[in-house]
């Protein structure tokens, strides 16, 4: 268990997994794979994830912080704020501020806490709009990590994520396979030996994009996406409205195992039915 015994992930989206699928509909992304990673196989570790799409910073430092507190778990992942942002005219440097609050509470009850900056969105057509925000909320998490002894995963410096193909169709949350490359990356914060290495290049990319292509790729993505969005901040909803945390207890790995297997095994009858 290299020394944890138990973790709980806090967060919103990006935490709970979207959008690397199962075949239940349910999703596993990097905190799962990282569960597995820390479990080292043995039976007696115990694994919690209370991130809900949607969620706010407020929210998870109101609604999630506390239940890690009581939990009291060998490690807490945080990563918060991306939701509060990207809406328009938000004040990053208070953001900043409250999430500061909540990872001193952690740190102050003496549990290990991992925090990850935003990604580098310059890849991303029309999202690339928010560099320059995303840029100073990271330079508050690095400081933020410094003075409250915290761990730090790069995001925007791992270069894998710089590729549009590790990002979904939504251009807010990765692919399963960049979900691998944040769980090896996080391992790798965290001085645990992994198999894989992250950084491993994506191949040339055979289909280069056209002004044509990008443009109509950005009118599918407003109509699908943007649109919708908008219209949920305008009413005051939520992705994760009438929704529950995957693992809200901490509890034995087993089941995230199991659906990892499961996964395995979908992919390889889909492969063989494909050769």
């Amino acid at each position: 268990m290299y020394g944890i015994d138990s973790y709980v992930a806090i967060g919103d989206s990006f935490t709970e997994g979207l959008n690397d699928g199962l075949p239940d509909g349910s999703f596993r992304g990097w905190a799962d794979r990282l569960a597995e990673v820390l479990s080292g196989g043995e039976p007696g570790f115990e694994y919690a994830n209370l991130a809900l799409r949607g969620k706010m910073l407020d929210e998870i430092i109101d609604e999630q912080v506390p239940i890690a507190l009581d939990l009291k778990p060998g490690l807490v992942t945080l990563c918060a704020g991306g939701n509060d942002i990207i809406v328009p005219g938000a004040d990053v440097d208070a953001v900043a501020a409250r999430l500061e609050a909540g990872v001193a509470r952690l740190r102050a009850a003496g549990i290990p806490v991992v925090i990850f900056n935003g990604p580098d969105t310059k890849s991303l057509s029309v999202m690339s709009v928010l560099r320059g925000k995303v840029g100073i909320y990271n330079a508050h998490l690095w400081a933020i990590a410094e003075r409250h002894g915290a761990k730090m995963v790069d995001l925007w410096a791992m270069e894998p994520l710089h590729d549009r193909r590790a990002w979904s169709d939504d251009r807010l949350h990765f692919t399963p396979d960049a979900h691998r490359r944040i769980a090896l990356h996080t391992a790798e914060v965290l001085g645990v030996p992994v198999d894989e290495d992250w950084r491993v290049p994506y191949p040339a990319s055979t289909e280069p994009a056209t002004w044509i292509t990008s443009r109509r790729s950005d009118l599918t993505w407003t109509k699908t996406h943007l649109l919708p969005w908008i219209r949920r901040q305008i009413k005051g909803q939520s992705m994760g409205d009438g929704l529950s945390p995957k693992r809200p207890q901490l509890s034995p790995l087993v089941q995230v195992e199991a659906a990892a297997l499961e996964i395995e095994v979908h992919n390889f009858h889909d492969n063989a039915a494909a050769s």
